[in-house]
């Protein structure tokens, strides 16, 4: 069985994926890609101690190779992404977590007060958010919408593989009665791109994540948000808190659109890259 040293292997990775990516890109994906099919660590790559070439992992790694080279995300060939301490299954069911709703996640946990709060998230997806809120928040009581049955399928699967208990259930917001009482705390990341910023969009995303899950209509882009702030306002107890994230382009109309409707205290945060990415709104009165 042949053996290589871990950076030469990686400078091969890189060559091969150059076409496609940039180096740092690249070196990223060979470092992953390293430990997901030989089980190299982060230290045994510094340290390049030599590995063995197992013949099983060498197919796997120039198929992988070739996938990213047609643009297929990285997170859907290793199968899973870590979100705030989670472990969860990606596929094309769902869209890929990603880092500004760990953020979003952080600022739920950081400002709860209350000891087992009652929880909805609208659009759940791979159930990212409220399995990671349930697991930060033990006693809370997490339910979960989505209008995908696949992406709820793929979300029970999570909650599963976390050893969670979230109330998962088939709704759609804009046709359906709403069935939940009052509640605590209300999040989502709704569909809020516009369908013209297509043309702009990387082809990992547009051929490998539904678009039921990013996508909205120009002439509206913020329908989702108009129809969750007002079932938030109907069904948030007083001092109940809604969180979104948001497009960094729609800060300003979000703020008046949420105290158009009665919120107040409202509350626009910045991701890590300095954009306006998640806002916070509290209801004080009926």
């Amino acid at each position: 069985m042949p053996f290589e040293k871990p950076k030469a292997k990686i400078q091969s990775i890189v060559e091969k994926l150059s076409g496609v990516y940039d180096e740092r890109e690249a070196t990223n994906m060979s470092n992953l890609l390293l430990s997901h099919f030989y089980g190299l660590d982060r230290m045994a790559i510094i340290l390049n101690d030599e590995f063995s070439l197992a013949e099983h992992s060498e197919q796997s790694l120039a198929k992988a190779i070739n996938e990213l080279n047609q643009h297929k995300p990285i997170q859907h060939i290793l199968g899973s992404v870590e979100f705030y301490g989670c472990e969860l299954k990606v596929d094309e069911r769902a869209l890929i977590p990603r880092p500004e709703t760990e953020e979003l996640v952080d600022w739920i946990v950081t400002e709860n007060r209350i000891e087992a709060p009652s929880i909805l998230d609208i659009g759940t997806g791979t159930g990212c958010i409220p399995i990671a809120l349930k697991k930060a928040i033990p006693n809370a009581q997490v339910i979960a919408v989505d209008v995908s049955e696949e992406a709820l399928t793929l979300a029970q699967e999570n909650a599963k593989q976390n050893s969670v208990e979230v109330d998962f259930t088939l709704l759609d917001i804009l046709e359906n009665t709403f069935p939940f009482a009052q509640l605590d705390i209300m999040v989502s990341n709704p569909p809020y791109i516009p369908e013209s910023d297509k043309a702009e969009m990387n082809s990992n995303v547009l051929s490998f994540e539904p678009h039921l899950a990013l996508f909205v209509e120009n002439h509206d882009p913020l329908i989702f948000y108009r129809r969750i702030a007002e079932l938030a306002f109907q069904h948030l107890k007083i001092g109940g808190i809604l969180y979104f994230e948001i497009h960094e382009r729609f800060g300003k109309e979000m703020i008046k659109l949420v105290e158009d409707i009665g919120f107040t205290k409202v509350l626009l945060k910045k991701d890590l890259q300095g954009k306006d990415r998640m806002l916070q709104a509290q209801k004080y009165s009926k």
